[in-house]
């Protein structure tokens, strides 16, 4: 569920559809991990996390569609492609939390990289051989390492020491922050680093969709009193 399922439909939804309807879909696993939460591991719902979700939920839909301007093509594939990757990634921050109570982070990441790989190999072994490594440039081993270490390695492995303090519909609630980051990372390169082609992007709509995600990660990582379920 964490990485076999999780990346390989990630990527192959993503390479048949829009980057737009991706990133919309991906802003689901809050709404999954509460209600795979509710039913396997008897989490409360509250009100608070309710509304939290509500806005986050708008602020990441205002945030893509307003600032992402991307090629591509929408297909009905790609996008439940993507919707399984998002069931999957939910599922499988319910399914890891019970583990945080027996095992560390490190040996929880070891053994899910570990059958993550034994799942993998036979689906990508093929592509992997078939690649023209010799093609490669330096920019081109930097980013392949930054994917390995930065988004993927380090990414699992602050989301499960995470998993071990807080429940799982937070952890899955910060997943608003992706677009978010997108919007400073444009910021930075527009008026940091002048290119000016990204000045373009920048307006109201996209500020005040940054401050409802913000608000939605805040309520939902608040502790309430009113439960719902």
């Amino acid at each position: 569920m964490g990485v076999a399922a999780n990346q390989l439909f990630f990527f192959n939804g993503l390479s048949l559809t829009s980057p737009i309807d991706a990133s919309i879909i991906i802003t689901a696993v809050p709404v999954l991990v509460l209600v795979f939460s509710a039913f396997m591991l008897k989490e409360r719902i509250t009100l608070i996390k309710l509304i939290g979700i509500a806005l986050g939920a708008i602020g990441a839909v205002l945030l893509i569609l307003y600032g992402k301007k991307a090629g591509g093509t929408s297909s009905i594939l790609g996008n439940v492609f993507v919707f399984i990757n998002t069931c999957a990634y939910a599922l499988y921050l319910v399914l890891v939390k019970p583990l945080m109570k027996k095992y560390n982070p490190i040996t929880i990441i070891s053994w899910a990289f570990l059958f993550g790989f034994l799942f993998m190999f036979p689906i990508g072994i093929n592509d992997l051989l078939s690649t023209d490594f010799a093609a490669f440039t330096s920019k081109t081993y930097l980013t392949v390492a930054f994917v390995i270490l930065g988004t993927t390695f380090l990414t699992y492995l602050f989301n499960i020491y995470a998993l071990s303090k807080v429940a799982p519909s937070v952890t899955g609630s910060y997943i608003y922050l992706q677009p978010v980051v997108s919007f400073i990372m444009v910021a930075i390169y527009a008026f940091v680093l002048n290119f000016d082609e990204y000045a373009q992007d920048i307006g109201f709509v996209k500020i005040f969709s940054c401050l409802l995600v913000v608000a939605g990660v805040y309520l939902i990582s608040k502790k309430a009193k009113i439960p719902i379920i």
